[in-house]
Protein backbone atom coordinates (compact mmCIF):
# COMPACT_ATOMS: atom_id res chain seq x y z
CA UNK A 1 0.00 0.00 0.00
CA UNK A 2 0.71 3.28 -0.23
CA UNK A 3 2.40 5.24 2.78
CA UNK A 4 6.18 6.66 4.39
CA UNK A 5 8.98 4.70 4.79
CA UNK A 6 10.65 2.46 2.42
CA UNK A 7 10.10 4.37 -1.24
CA UNK A 8 10.49 -0.02 -2.61
CA UNK A 9 7.18 -1.46 -1.45
CA UNK A 10 8.20 -4.98 -0.56
CA UNK A 11 11.02 -6.54 1.13
CA UNK A 12 13.18 -7.36 -2.68
CA UNK A 13 14.02 -4.51 -4.06
CA UNK A 14 14.29 -6.22 -7.58
CA UNK A 15 10.33 -6.57 -6.95
CA UNK A 16 9.98 -10.25 -7.86
CA UNK A 17 6.96 -11.71 -5.70
CA UNK A 18 3.26 -11.45 -5.03
CA UNK A 19 2.84 -7.55 -3.78
CA UNK A 20 2.98 -4.37 -5.36
CA UNK A 21 6.36 -2.10 -5.17
CA UNK A 22 6.64 1.38 -5.10
CA UNK A 23 9.37 3.65 -6.55
CA UNK A 24 8.64 7.66 -7.23
CA UNK A 25 5.49 7.91 -8.71
CA UNK A 26 5.71 4.07 -10.53
CA UNK A 27 4.67 1.21 -9.17
CA UNK A 28 5.45 -2.33 -10.52
CA UNK A 29 5.11 -6.18 -9.80
CA UNK A 30 6.79 -9.13 -10.99
CA UNK A 31 5.82 -12.52 -10.14
CA UNK A 32 8.74 -14.15 -10.87
CA UNK A 33 9.00 -17.29 -13.27
CA UNK A 34 6.40 -20.40 -12.62
CA UNK A 35 6.35 -24.04 -13.83
CA UNK A 36 3.36 -25.30 -15.80
CA UNK A 37 3.75 -27.71 -13.18
CA UNK A 38 3.13 -25.27 -10.65
CA UNK A 39 0.24 -23.69 -12.07
CA UNK A 40 -1.29 -26.29 -14.02
CA UNK A 41 -4.18 -26.32 -11.58
CA UNK A 42 -4.23 -22.49 -11.46
CA UNK A 43 -1.65 -20.40 -9.14
CA UNK A 44 -2.17 -16.93 -7.43
CA UNK A 45 1.13 -15.01 -8.39
CA UNK A 46 0.06 -11.32 -7.48
CA UNK A 47 -2.25 -10.44 -5.15
CA UNK A 48 -2.20 -7.08 -3.87
CA UNK A 49 -3.94 -3.83 -2.89
CA UNK A 50 -4.30 -0.64 -3.80
CA UNK A 51 -3.96 2.72 -1.57
CA UNK A 52 -5.52 6.29 -2.34
CA UNK A 53 -4.12 6.67 -5.33
CA UNK A 54 -5.00 5.29 -8.62
CA UNK A 55 -2.69 3.61 -11.19
CA UNK A 56 -2.21 3.63 -15.08
CA UNK A 57 -0.14 1.15 -16.71
CA UNK A 58 0.29 -1.62 -18.20
CA UNK A 59 -0.63 -5.57 -17.82
CA UNK A 60 1.99 -8.24 -19.38
CA UNK A 61 1.44 -11.89 -19.31
CA UNK A 62 4.61 -14.13 -20.66
CA UNK A 63 3.83 -17.18 -22.06
CA UNK A 64 4.73 -20.76 -20.87
CA UNK A 65 8.21 -20.91 -22.87
CA UNK A 66 11.48 -22.74 -21.40
CA UNK A 67 14.94 -20.84 -21.78
CA UNK A 68 16.88 -23.99 -22.48
CA UNK A 69 14.38 -25.61 -25.06
CA UNK A 70 12.95 -22.83 -26.91
CA UNK A 71 10.95 -25.63 -29.37
CA UNK A 72 8.76 -26.54 -26.03
CA UNK A 73 5.97 -24.30 -24.58
CA UNK A 74 2.33 -24.63 -24.00
CA UNK A 75 -0.93 -22.42 -23.85
CA UNK A 76 -1.80 -20.14 -20.58
CA UNK A 77 -3.94 -18.40 -19.29
CA UNK A 78 -3.92 -14.91 -16.77
CA UNK A 79 -7.52 -13.89 -14.96
CA UNK A 80 -6.74 -10.67 -13.32
CA UNK A 81 -9.83 -9.64 -10.83
CA UNK A 82 -10.45 -6.28 -9.05
CA UNK A 83 -12.47 -7.09 -5.74
CA UNK A 84 -12.87 -10.64 -6.51
CA UNK A 85 -14.59 -10.09 -9.96
CA UNK A 86 -12.79 -10.81 -13.12
CA UNK A 87 -11.72 -7.82 -15.23
CA UNK A 88 -9.70 -9.46 -17.38
CA UNK A 89 -9.22 -12.91 -19.08
CA UNK A 90 -6.13 -12.79 -21.38
CA UNK A 91 -5.02 -16.32 -23.24
CA UNK A 92 -1.42 -17.32 -25.16
CA UNK A 93 0.16 -20.41 -26.84
CA UNK A 94 4.17 -20.91 -27.21
CA UNK A 95 3.09 -24.36 -27.75
CA UNK A 96 1.98 -24.41 -31.49
CA UNK A 97 2.91 -20.61 -32.33
CA UNK A 98 -0.57 -19.74 -33.62
CA UNK A 99 -1.23 -17.07 -31.48
CA UNK A 100 1.08 -14.46 -29.75
CA UNK A 101 3.57 -16.05 -26.76
CA UNK A 102 2.93 -13.05 -24.89
CA UNK A 103 -0.19 -10.34 -24.07
CA UNK A 104 0.22 -6.64 -23.21
CA UNK A 105 -2.42 -4.52 -22.24
CA UNK A 106 -3.78 -1.32 -20.78
CA UNK A 107 -4.69 -1.28 -17.30
CA UNK A 108 -6.40 1.35 -14.67
CA UNK A 109 -6.32 -0.25 -11.19
CA UNK A 110 -8.79 2.41 -9.05
CA UNK A 111 -7.93 3.47 -5.35
CA UNK A 112 -8.40 0.87 -2.72
CA UNK A 113 -8.69 -2.16 -4.80
CA UNK A 114 -7.75 -5.74 -4.04
CA UNK A 115 -6.00 -7.28 -7.11
CA UNK A 116 -5.22 -10.48 -8.00
CA UNK A 117 -3.43 -12.31 -10.68
CA UNK A 118 -3.79 -15.98 -11.12
CA UNK A 119 -2.18 -17.76 -14.15
CA UNK A 120 -3.02 -21.51 -15.53
CA UNK A 121 -1.48 -24.08 -17.78
CA UNK A 122 -2.43 -26.78 -20.23
CA UNK A 123 -0.41 -28.96 -19.15
CA UNK A 124 2.18 -30.08 -16.13
CA UNK A 125 5.43 -29.75 -17.59
CA UNK A 126 8.20 -28.55 -15.38
CA UNK A 127 10.25 -26.72 -18.11
CA UNK A 128 7.95 -24.84 -19.35
CA UNK A 129 6.73 -21.46 -17.17
CA UNK A 130 5.59 -18.28 -17.61
CA UNK A 131 5.39 -14.76 -15.77
CA UNK A 132 3.24 -11.56 -15.23
CA UNK A 133 4.24 -8.52 -14.87
CA UNK A 134 2.73 -4.67 -14.10
CA UNK A 135 3.89 -1.15 -14.58
CA UNK A 136 2.43 1.75 -14.49
CA UNK A 137 2.16 5.51 -13.15
CA UNK A 138 0.53 6.12 -9.79
CA UNK A 139 -1.24 9.29 -9.95
CA UNK A 140 -2.57 10.81 -6.32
Amino acid sequence: MLGGGNPVGSSNPSGTGSSLSYVGDHAYANSGFFTAAQTGSGLDVLKFSTGNSYIVGTLTFNGYAAVSEPEFGTEGVCEMKFNDEIVAVLKNSTGLEEMPTNTVVDILIPPYTKVNLRINANGSNATVGATVMIQGRVYR
